[in-house]
């Protein structure tokens, strides 16, 4: 039987809770180990776990572990994706890549940013928006930043048509959909419209790091 608290690193094993076969119970201060381990691992020797981070990554923990009270008690619905806002710097994306190893039994998402999908839409027009209205779990990067979409001399807000296609996947299929932003909730309104911010708030929890927060990269 897989033990999904046995997690191994270079041959080193890490433990971050323990598991009676039936039952999983996560400890938060092994997490925290692991993912100062993994994230070097990952971005480099440079990469630090900040404790004025804590609360934000305990939160995105509570909600890939499952930990349904834990969630409940910070307004987090589990059925929905979530929305990482913040700050340039403050590390959402870093956050995204690294913590979904600390459940290795579920499908990942794929992490891609929104100007990658933008890009692929000015090459070969509408079928990107197919393409991302799929049964895969996705995680937009960066959110809002990406450029106006143009086919044949046709402008396309491509990620505000691409979330009108994960909310319908969602509805029909309960498949979750993560992004990250630079942008507050009237900033992406007045960017992608009415229509599309009421969808975004069926799709998607708001977990947001503090305005004040640091810029890591300097």
């Amino acid at each position: 039987m897989v033990n999904p608290c046995k997690l191994i690193e270079e041959n080193i094993e890490y433990s971050i809770g323990s598991f009676n076969g039936k039952e999983v119970i996560y400890d938060f201060e092994k997490i925290l180990i692991y993912l100062d381990v993994k994230g070097k691992l990952l971005f480099g020797h440079r990469f630090k776990i900040y404790k004025e981070d804590h609360d934000i990554i305990l939160k995105l923990c509570h909600y890939l572990i499952k930990d349904e009270d834990n969630c409940k008690k910070n307004n987090i619905d589990i059925n929905k994706g979530i929305l990482l806002s913040g700050p340039v710097g403050c590390g959402k994306t870093s956050l995204m890549l690294l913590l979904k190893h600390i459940v290795p039994l579920q499908k990942p998402y794929i992490l891609i940013p929104g100007r990658n999908i933008v890009f692929g839409f000015n090459h070969i027009g509408y079928k990107i928006i197919e393409d991302y209205g799929c049964r895969q779990f996705f995680c937009f990067d960066d959110l809002g930043v990406e450029p106006m979409g143009r086919y044949y001399g046709k402008d396309c807000n491509v990620m505000g048509e691409i979330l009108i296609s994960r909310h319908e996947i969602f509805i029909d299929h309960k498949i979750k959909t993560h992004a990250t932003t630079n942008l507050n909730a009237e900033e992406l309104e007045d960017l992608y419209g009415h229509r599309v911010r009421s969808r975004m708030r069926e799709l998607f929890n708001l977990i947001h790091f503090d305005e004040n927060t640091n810029d890591k990269r300097k």
